[in-house]
């Protein structure tokens, strides 16, 4: 059976050095998969909204509703004066969307199964939240870790894990998408492997590895909506955390 992890491995296509420092930035299969889906991404947003018309055609409807769906998932959590953040949230779905479906593609890489990626996502979420806050609300900000209401005895325990809380945020926001992408992937090639493998066992084989090929049919569409899925809690995460710029107690 092939080794499952292989299709994690990053490969370097083009070997770089940033000079002076030694630090390797080498473009990668990770770096090409990424650039494929911006530009996809780019390329999908302009052919729908280059023709506007009153009634809309397939890709239209397509773009305008992603662009809907993203808007309410803002207006909702955030309110009217969430429209700022707008088009970075509609950005890190659409790039984590991309990460995820393109990762469907066989022979492609999903950049989204390396914690290195999620986690670099998460700190720009954690950071923008952190600075946007501070120069909002100035020290006030730091009152999000005492909650009003509670007594002066307890703000020596809830005040530590209010703080433990806020900074673990990139850690759960980035493992989650990483381990989700990288276990879908895993059971999806594990299957595969054991489909091929019983083809060599005769026709007993055969008809054996037809469980495992229904289960991995099956098992693909579901990892198609779970990559829309985690694109969403990834966009809706952000969103929760971004309204802390916005609702700190004063």
């Amino acid at each position: 059976m092939a080794d499952p992890t292989k299709q994690f491995v990053i490969e370097t296509i083009h070997p770089l050095t940033l000079p002076g420092t030694g630090i390797d930035i080498s473009f990668t299969n990770s770096s090409l998969w990424m650039v494929v889906g911006t530009v996809i991404a780019i390329s999908f947003l302009m052919a729908g909204l280059s023709k506007k018309s009153i009634v809309p055609g397939r890709l239209q409807l397509l773009v305008e509703g992603l662009h809907e769906f993203v808007s309410g998932m803002v207006r909702e959590n955030l309110g009217a004066e969430g429209r700022r953040y707008f088009p970075f949230i509609f950005t890190l779905f659409m790039f984590v969307l991309m990460g995820n479906m393109l990762g469907m593609i066989p022979y492609s890489f999903t950049y989204t199964s390396h914690i290195i990626v999620t986690l670099a996502l998460a700190m720009i979420v954690f950071l923008m939240v952190t600075i946007i806050g501070i120069a909002r609300n100035g020290l006030a900000f730091f009152s999000l870790f005492c909650p009003p209401g509670v007594p002066f005895f307890l703000k020596f325990l809830i005040i530590p894990i209010e703080v433990l809380s806020f900074m673990i945020r990139p850690v759960t926001l980035s493992v989650r998408l990483f381990a989700n992408m990288m276990a879908g992937h895993l059971m999806l090639k594990v299957f595969a492997g054991f489909s091929v493998m019983m083809l060599g066992m005769g026709s007993v084989g055969i008809v054996m590895g037809l469980f495992p090929t229904v289960f991995n049919a099956a098992f693909i569409a579901f990892e198609f909506l779970i990559a829309f899925v985690q694109a969403y809690v990834f966009a809706l995460l952000s969103c929760v955390y971004l309204k802390d710029t916005l609702d700190v107690h004063h």
